[in-house]
């Protein structure tokens, strides 16, 4: 085996272990804004016609009490809070989130509802969403679609 070769190897590995130790690890479908953190905003694949969409995720981690203020999507035309529990955040979109909670949004409890959606969501696809905290600003996450329903 050619000596040059053999030796670019060797760097090769070598840098990818450095790297590997001092990169800091990528944590998937999580979103950070300075008060709190987002995890794994999703949604199911909707049927063509379909008006709506819920999205479910956690927000935790949370160092200073905020409040959900605002989504935007370039899928749907607007947002509310849907669920259990959503009356009792007022009207509008504006969720108190106390600090050192866990808030988990979910099909069966308090979740996001997207409204007048654009075109069907597909399996597998994901979407831009920017979620508005009044004191953690914007955090821009990615909308993942994992399944359907109505297959």
């Amino acid at each position: 085996m050619n000596p040059l070769f053999q030796r670019r190897t060797v760097l090769h590995i070598g840098m990818a272990l450095t790297a590997s130790t001092l990169a800091p690890r990528a944590r998937a479908c999580e979103y950070f804004a300075p008060t709190l953190r987002v995890t794994h905003p999703w949604t199911r694949a909707t049927a063509p016609g379909a008006n709506h969409a819920v999205v479910c995720m956690k927000l935790d981690e949370v160092s200073q009490a905020d409040r959900l203020i605002g989504v935007e999507t370039l899928v749907a035309e607007g947002a509310e809070l849907a669920g259990p529990g959503a009356g009792a955040a007022g009207p509008g979109l504006s969720l108190l989130i106390p600090a050192g909670s866990e808030i988990v949004m979910s099909e069966a409890g308090l979740h996001l509802r997207l409204l007048g959606l654009k075109h069907p969501l597909e399996v597998a696809r994901s979407y831009p969403l920017l979620l508005r905290f009044e004191k953690g600003g914007v955090v821009d996450a990615t909308l993942n679609v994992d399944y359907a329903r109505f297959l």
